[in-house]
């Protein structure tokens, strides 16, 4: 059917054109699932035939909702962010819903403005990167009762939603694992831990996991360094040029580690007959470095379904269990062994 018409096309337009009810256009446009799919795909060809776009204010008005998520990240110039990012957008736009991103870069001065601005553009709720928010910030968001989910570690606090993983205990595991190939020098390339609470609890996991076995981290031997490859082979050096080096590094992300790695062998210290490495996220890279990557494998996308799907639960009223915990697996590779004999 063909709908001769001057001006833009109208829900009246598009059900009379699927021969179907405008208040089942309106399903299909608000809630998708409630419909079924040979009448759902009907809508949408008819939507997409007559370029129809449903007025989002009026829209918003009537159900109170903007239709909109809004996230804070550190930074998009990472590939585990850019994974996150696809991962969200994809389950929100399942559910008809759209993401708004902004970025910190780790100040949590910033990522307070930057929430409040997608608060007061209408977000229906928020995820947010760790647990370290401005008190500021979190008292707005309580005021507000505005729908939020805390990612990437979680939280003993009652009233925070979180989807993610203990940050110490993960890399808790690989530590277990190089003192049972026998080391007892280690050496970490951390992130900076001032205001991200994700390298502060790393540092802490591995300093938990030496006192364990009754060891201690020198301070001399904690690097921390921004996430990239240059300031990484930097804190490499300076790790190796200590008068007693260590025999394992661990690298508090994959970035560091692979830093480390490109290094060592412009250094030509041999990884791992000389020196064990260790990284965190498992991104594609730590497969196919030379010598691959023992490191922590994050199952990023999964994670980040988790958090979509929290979201979509709050904002429909959904009751859900207030954290979500995801499993970290210590993936072994080719960069870590033996402690070289003395």
């Amino acid at each position: 059917m063909e709908i001769h018409k001057v001006g833009l096309p109208t829900i009246e337009d598009v059900a009379s054109d699927a021969g179907v009810s405008t208040a089942t256009v309106s399903r299909v446009l608000n809630r998708p699932d409630a419909v079924r799919e040979v009448l759902r795909g009907r809508v949408l060809e008819a939507v997409m035939r007559l370029g129809y776009v449903p007025n989002s204010g009026a829209r918003a008005l009537k159900l109170q909702r903007s239709g909109t998520v809004g996230a804070v990240f550190p930074t998009i110039d990472s590939a585990i962010f850019a994974k996150a990012i696809d991962a969200l957008q994809q389950r929100l736009a399942d559910s008809g819903r759209q993401l708004l991103i902004a970025t910190s870069n780790y100040d949590p001065q910033v990522e307070m403005r930057q929430a409040i601005h997608l608060a007061r553009s209408g977000a229906d709720a928020l995820a947010l990167c760790g647990n370290r928010q401005s008190p500021e910030l979190l008292q707005f968001l309580r005021q507000r009762k505005l729908k939020t989910v805390h990612t990437m570690t979680i939280s003993p606090e009652p009233d925070r939603v979180c989807v993610g993983y203990d940050n110490a205990s993960a890399i808790g595991k690989a530590v277990r694992y190089l003192l049972d190939l026998g080391h007892r020098r280690f050496g970490m390339l951390a992130g900076v831990t001032v205001h991200n609470d994700r390298a502060a609890d790393r540092v802490g996991g591995v300093r938990q996991a030496l006192a364990l076995a009754g060891l201690q981290l020198d301070p001399r031997c904690v690097i921390e360094m921004p996430y990239s490859l240059e300031r990484a082979r930097e804190g490499f050096r300076r790790l190796m040029q200590a008068p007693e080096r260590p025999t394992a590094v661990l690298c508090a992300i994959d970035v560091l580690a692979i830093g480390a790695l490109l290094e060592a062998a412009t250094m030509g210290i041999e990884v791992p007959g000389q020196v064990s490495v260790t990284g965190f996220d498992d991104l594609e890279m730590a497969r196919h470095i030379h010598p691959s990557l023992t490191t922590m494998h994050v199952p990023t996308e999964r994670m980040w379904q988790m958090v979509a799907d929290r979201i979509i639960a709050s904002i429909d009223q959904v009751p859900m269990p207030r954290v979500a915990e995801v499993e970290i697996d210590l993936i072994v590779r080719a960069s870590t062994g033996p402690v070289p004999p003395a």
